[in-house]
């Protein structure tokens, strides 16, 4: 691989991990609510799932999802729902107390199955295969050389949004601030839905 190939992926990887989307968005209201410790199973979930999902794609499942609308429909469908039911705990939990007895509880296990039902996991996924992978005679040794590098992303991207929402926790314990944070991250996966679907029918225009 070149580095002029390398660098492109690196600037790829920065936008698409460090921009708000459902993964850091959950990473930072679960910090928030719950303290960083909480927050460290789907952290670590994040860049697991991810990164079967690459390899996934890699050895030729991702060509099946854009090959079969319904079964790229359904993962939208499906992922979507889970999105918005999560804003909607989100957009009710108003003090640490109540929020601690919600169903904000992403497990690492439900974090690594989510990456499945995010349509941006896989768009990224399959965007790297398309551009560094597919058609390469050194496809295998491409797929080895970006994995650890798109891992290593993903962790980093959802550590540094929990760090940053476990730093507001005390602060936002006092007053309504709690519910208005959790409310702004409700409205931020309702954006990331509304942004999804945008793309999607965009797409097929």
């Amino acid at each position: 691989m070149t580095s002029s190939e390398l660098s492109a992926l690196l600037v790829l990887a920065t936008v698409s991990s460090f921009t708000p989307g459902p993964n850091t968005t959950l990473s930072t209201a679960m910090a928030a609510n719950h303290g960083l410790r909480h927050a460290m199973r789907f952290v670590l979930a994040v860049p697991v799932g991810w990164g079967i999902l690459f390899i996934l794609c890699a050895t030729g499942l991702g060509g099946l999802v854009v090959a079969f609308p319904p079964l790229r429909w359904g993962i939208v469908v499906l992922g979507n729902a889970y999105l918005l039911w999560l804003a909607s705990r989100l957009w009710r939990s108003g003090s640490l107390q109540q929020t601690d007895s919600s169903k904000l509880q992403v497990g690492f296990v439900q974090g690594v199955g989510l990456q499945f039902l995010n349509i941006k996991a896989w768009m990224l996924a399959l965007a790297i295969v398309a551009g560094w992978i597919a058609g390469r005679d050194d496809g295998a040794e491409r797929t080895l050389l970006l994995l650890p590098i798109m891992v290593a992303y993903g962790f980093v991207s959802n550590l540094v949004y929990a760090v940053a929402g476990s730093m507001l926790r005390h602060w936002l314990a006092q007053g309504r601030r709690l519910l208005m944070f959790n409310r702004c991250m409700s409205i931020a996966l309702l954006g990331t839905v509304l942004w999804i679907l945008n793309g999607l029918r965009q797409s097929a225009a």
